[in-house]
């Protein structure tokens, strides 16, 4: 009998000599080149697709949702870059809301005394991820922003439905301000970040810290994130199929986070709902071209800029969901992550040279 470890080894070993292949094999395999909009579909990312395809019918399809998880951590390592294996990485527990809940502290190569910190939420809907499936770009982040990963376990839907994942989110980042010292960082380059998911709630962290009038992230960073829940047509029409994420499970996932939708009075699971962002932190966000998510995503930069947030917004046109997962093999992935870790180095890096930003941003 094949073992869950050795499945994922041979589907890596599979899929790297796939993209080791030469170009012209690559666009046989991925078929015609994809347009939309005036952009090009990446190649490998199109390959990528097919290749996940492939992948999906191996396994059971109506599986348990455990099941489903765990086969989901599993695709995610087909893809990792590996090759940040010198990160110290030590899994502890931190508060959450209701319980302590699992996190995983990196620290870069040669690290000596405190630095900054990055809270980071993983992707997957609010329904999956983990800090297994998150590992690789921790890692990634870690070793090229040069600074401590703070990588949070919140708890998922459709058990711990919304707010759950929210609250235990700021729970961690309060967490990381009160134990800076123990995490090696330093209390005012404290930072959120995440991807798709884990992006909304770096964001919506970081939104509530300062209605709150409480210490607020040095910066944030969202990759490709979700931010308006229940939203149809556009980006989610246009790009719902045939690019890994889709329009139809987008939606069964935010039903089950947010089952009767958005709360009338409570705009935390929409934050481009929210009507006032001006006490937010600088923000790092990308958008890949052809995601579902991708005009929410803009719509939320431009907005940050109108509240007079300072903003970094990046869409790189060739990409599609998730893309900071496919970095070891996706160069146009690779570069766009790395371009998000560069962010987040220069950000605390000129936080660091005297601008005190984890204080309350808000005025009196």
């Amino acid at each position: 009998m094949i073992t869950r470890s050795l499945r994922v080894l041979m589907w890596r070993l599979a899929i790297r000599l796939l993209f080791g292949l030469p170009r012209p094999l690559k666009r046989v395999l991925a078929g015609r080149e994809v347009r939309l909009e005036g952009q090009l579909l990446d190649l490998d990312l199109q390959l990528l697709n097919t290749a996940l395809g492939w992948y999906a019918s191996t396994q059971v399809g109506t599986a348990a949702l455990a099941e489903q998880r765990r086969q989901a951590d599993d695709a995610a390592e087909l893809a990792a870059e590996g090759v940040f294996d010198d990160v110290v990485a030590r899994d502890l527990l931190v508060d959450g809301a209701a319980h302590p809940i699992p996190a995983r502290l990196y620290t870069p190569p040669g690290a000596d005394g405190r630095s900054g910190l990055l809270v980071y939420y993983h992707g997957g809907g609010f329904v999956y991820g983990s800090i297994a499936s998150a590992d690789p770009l921790c890692r990634l982040l870690c070793a090229q922003a040069g600074v401590r990963v703070l990588s949070v376990e919140y708890r998922l839907a459709p058990e711990n439905p919304y707010p759950a994942a929210l609250d235990d989110a700021l729970a961690a980042f309060r967490y990381a301000c009160d134990h800076a010292e123990d995490l090696g960082a330093e209390k005012t380059l404290i930072a959120t970040g995440g991807d798709s998911a884990g992006g909304n709630l770096a964001l919506v962290v970081a939104h509530e810290q300062a209605v709150a009038d409480q210490p607020v992230p040095a910066f944030v960073v969202a990759l490709y994130p979700a931010t308006d829940a229940d939203r149809t047509g556009g980006s989610r029409a246009d790009f719902g199929s045939g690019f890994g994420l889709t329009a139809a499970s987008l939606a069964e996932m935010e039903q089950m986070y947010l089952p009767e939708g958005v709360p009338v009075d409570d705009d935390r699971g929409a934050i481009l709902r929210a009507t006032d962002l001006s006490g937010m932190p600088p923000v790092y966000l990308s958008t890949a071209g052809f995601d579902p998510l991708r005009d929410e995503g803009e719509e939320l930069a431009e907005r940050l800029r109108e509240a007079g947030v300072p903003v970094v917004a990046r869409r790189f046109a060739g990409l599609t969901h998730g893309y900071a997962s496919f970095t070891a093999l996706s160069r146009a992935a690779h570069d766009a992550t790395f371009d998000a870790a560069s962010a987040l180095r220069a950000a605390l890096a000129l936080t660091g040279s005297g601008r005190d930003t984890l204080a309350t941003r808000r005025s009196a």
